[in-house]
């Protein structure tokens, strides 16, 4: 019968009697520090949880998850795929070739790793025919010496499709005349735009067959094969486990953790740490929740000693401040889960609409990994975020709760 009473009353305590608005306003300063704290705490781990998930969707849907290679140039690399394969963890694999040096167009000049492939079977370990600007995979085909690069790139050297562009190997050809370097004019076939900057302005694309030709190897030499992984976390063991069974000490692995390993642990460790300081700041938020009802229970003495003398037990007056608290809390977490969710949905829209506004970039690709800003919303976050903020918003009652249950009505009625 008093349970839906005292509900009553607690919800009722939320504002203060028209002579002190000052505890009403205390209350909604707490509640809404109490909703920035949720929303800026979803909106961040939204953004971090975007970073670790263009890490692993986008960049490393471009390098490989891991490489066995050899010493010297590879034969038969379909009897090495044949083999890969027959471990479960390994789902495609495909060849490649690599060589570092310097491509040149009417005097500009850009350092870039040209990456060999096939590419009738690139598209079975990468992602990269989903960011072609213009041209595809399919049109380097052997012989033709065709070359497909980043956006970054092709603005730096002013070229476009159709263009010719000259490799310049880091080798020299011994002559009568003298030591020249090694030159190879390419055709540019194909733009593609990653959205990261190592990739777009860094990395070329040619057919195994013709970098072969220009290493002066068999054209069906290749320098080893790329291996995609079910799960890319077990590259590391499981490439070098292969390594060791497709030949005795003649093949080597690598793997994603060496060259972006650091990068993506660094990811994973900003968002907890992140996590742990917004969350301070959710408690805060939550712990001014005690100063406001210290002030309403000292606003209301007369009322709980009133209830007191009705019959009321400490349990009961505790309650009530219990549910005033509880409140505030859930309203407060309320509004910040849906304002923090709104944020993280359109964060990505909005800081693209601001930067073209603007007309600056706030991630530059020469700095960042990418040059947006993604978001990725995630149930479990949100729901972790309410929960840490509605238990701290009820431990923040229990000390004025309990307060005011210690409040003995012969005292506090002396000067009504």
């Amino acid at each position: 019968m008093f349970r839906p009473l005292f509900i009553f009353i607690g919800t009722r305590y939320t504002r203060a009697k028209r002579r002190n608005h000052f505890v009403s306003f205390i209350s909604l300063t707490s509640m809404i520090g109490l909703a920035l704290g949720v929303l800026v705490m979803i909106l961040v781990l939204s953004v971090m949880n975007g970073f670790d998930h263009e890490m692993r969707t986008r960049v490393l849907g471009m390098v490989p998850h891991a490489t066995v290679e050899s010493a010297t140039p590879i034969k038969d690399w379909r009897s090495l795929a044949e083999q890969a394969q027959e471990n479960p963890q390994v789902l495609a694999v495909a060849p490649f070739s690599q060589m570092q040096g310097l491509l040149t167009h009417n005097g500009k000049v850009q350092k870039v790793l040209i990456n060999a492939i096939d590419p009738l079977e690139e598209g079975k370990v990468s992602i990269i025919d989903n960011f072609f600007k213009q041209g595809s995979l399919a049109a380097v085909q052997p012989g033709e010496f065709a070359m497909v690069l980043g956006d970054k790139a092709a603005a730096k050297l002013g070229v476009a499709m159709g263009d010719k562009v000259t490799f310049v190997a880091p080798e020299v050809t011994v002559t009568p005349a003298g030591m020249f370097p090694r030159l190879k004019r390419f055709t540019v076939v194909g733009i593609f735009h990653v959205g990261a900057g190592e990739i777009d302005g860094h990395l070329v694309l040619t057919h195994v067959q013709d970098l072969a030709r220009l290493q002066r190897w068999p054209v069906d030499h290749v320098q080893g094969i790329r291996l995609k992984f079910a799960d890319l976390f077990e590259a590391p063991r499981t490439a070098w486990a292969l390594a060791q069974t497709l030949g005795k000490g003649d093949y080597y692995a690598r793997d994603w953790t060496r060259t972006h390993g650091n990068l993506y642990q660094a990811i994973r460790m900003e968002k907890a740490m992140i996590g742990l300081l917004l969350l301070l700041i959710v408690a805060v938020a939550a712990f001014n929740i005690i100063s406001t009802l210290v002030m309403v229970v000292t606003d209301k003495k007369g009322d709980i000693a009133i209830l007191r003398t009705l019959g009321a037990t400490p349990g009961q007056i505790m309650a009530i401040f219990m549910v005033q608290g509880t409140v505030i809390g859930v309203f407060g977490t309320a509004i910040g889960a849906v304002l923090g969710c709104l944020a993280a949905l359109n964060i990505s829209r909005a800081i693209a609409a601001l930067e073209g506004l603007l007309g600056i970039k706030f991630l530059n690709a020469d700095v960042y990994f990418i040059d947006y800003l993604p978001s990725q919303l995630m149930l479990a976050d949100v729901l972790l975020v309410c929960g840490a903020a509605l238990l701290l918003s009820f431990f923040a009652t229990l000390y004025p709760a309990w307060r005011a249950a210690r409040t003995q009505p012969a005292e506090a009625l002396r000067y009504e």
